[in-house]
């Protein structure tokens, strides 16, 4: 699930604007400059130097401490694939062969069903921020550019050209601009977080003692960490019902969704987080003895340092800490589902996403009427002339 750095990325996107200072191409409020009270703040051209000081000292520091983050993925991704590689280094290619292929047809029939369910909750992703910004899009116009979006960013990673690209692609085609988009993917970051930390919250305190013996953690910690998850999220939910919310993204205003449309978002996200559990869970060796509840946590878990990794998908991050976690159950078995799962959730979407996407082109370019294609080739002729 390596969507959410996309919406980390977009964060730090510099807003188009027209020529001169003007506001922003965007006239959309929920991704607008919020500009500035003319009676509080001096115009550009009257304030001193001096005044811009504490701001390019702050960009600098920023910059200077940004390489931080980014040493911080590769150091976990590096030392993930090290585990890895001494997990796996018992596993041989006979072993493993074996236990990809002992999945039964039902196995692998239900794993496609919750495939197709998880990527359903995320076309909700984009309709429940769609809705928020008070844009209206055709469902099905919604449901191709967050499946085809979703669906390359996880296996590409570079989430910011990859979805990007997909979504400015065809959403543009319905008039937004890339400011509502970059609004529209933020408010969908949202859906995913609320969903993974009810999830989380509500797995770690139901299933304390369990995963204290999957996890070698203790139950108190594991409680504690829980009660904290749960109450950072009715901590937002309790911010933004109080009165709206907006926050600022180098310079766009942001309209934050209320308390209804954040329960829903919740839902949504915590359907799409159980849903891609649920492709794992049902491809692991029959007698594991894990029960459901306790999986997601270790799942969810694995998913956020995937994420925090920024490696496609959590490639190797994510099979590091599955495997950790589920130590006690053979070895070959695990890994073999870990591999058909990454088939089912994201090898088989990829290929669904670009055929999706050449058909989408080829319906867009014979929709062209009679009358527009001799004009473009009159336009051509006229060119060469």
């Amino acid at each position: 699930m390596n969507f959410a750095s996309q919406d980390k990325n977009l964060a730090r996107a510099e807003p188009l604007r027209d020529a001169g200072d003007g506001p922003p191409r965007d006239e959309d409020p929920a991704g607008q400059d919020p500009g500035r009270d003319p009676a509080q703040a001096p115009a550009a051209s009257d304030a001193p130097a001096a005044s811009h000081a504490p701001a390019e000292r702050h960009a600098r520091h920023r910059r200077r401490y940004a390489w931080l983050g980014t040493l911080a993925s590769v150091v976990l991704f590096v030392i993930s694939l090290a585990v890895l590689g001494k997990l796996v280094s018992t596993v041989t290619w006979a072993d493993l062969r074996t236990a990809f292929l002992a999945a039964t047809p039902e196995q692998i029939g239900l794993a496609i069903a919750l495939v197709v369910v998880s990527y359903l909750f995320l076309t909700c992703y984009d309709a429940l921020a769609l809705r928020q910004l008070k844009l209206k899009v055709p469902y099905r116009t919604t449901a191709l550019a967050s499946f085809t979006s979703y669906a390359v960013s996880f296996n590409l990673g570079f989430p910011l050209l990859t979805a990007g690209t997909v979504r400015y692609w065809i959403y543009s085609g319905q008039g937004l601009s890339p400011g509502r988009i970059a609004a529209l993917t933020i408010v969908a970051g949202f859906t995913f977080w609320l969903g993974m930390g009810a999830v989380l919250g509500i797995s770690l305190i139901r299933e304390a003692e369990p995963l204290s013996h999957l996890t070698y953690t203790s139950v108190l910690f594991n409680q504690g960490l829980g009660v904290a998850t749960l109450a950072g999220v009715l901590a937002y939910l309790a911010w933004v019902t109080v009165r709206r919310r907006s926050v600022k993204v180098r310079g766009w205003r942001l309209e934050l969704p209320g308390l209804r449309l954040s329960l829903s978002q919740m839902l949504v996200g915590a359907g799409d987080v159980c849903a891609a559990a649920g492709v794992l869970y049902v491809l692991l060796p029959a007698g594991h003895g894990v029960s459901f509840e306790a999986f997601v946590a270790i799942y969810v878990l694995a998913a956020m340092l995937g994420i925090a990794s920024h490696a496609p998908g959590g490639l190797g991050v994510f099979e590091a800490t599955v495997l950790l976690a589920l130590s006690g159950l053979p070895r070959e078995s695990v890994l073999g589902a870990l591999l058909l799962f990454r088939v089912c959730y994201y090898l088989v979407p990829f290929v669904v996403a670009l055929a999706a996407l050449g058909a989408y082109e080829i319906a867009k370019r014979a929709r062209l009427t009679p009358r527009e294609a001799p004009d473009d080739d009159a336009a051509e002729s006229d060119e060469k002339s």
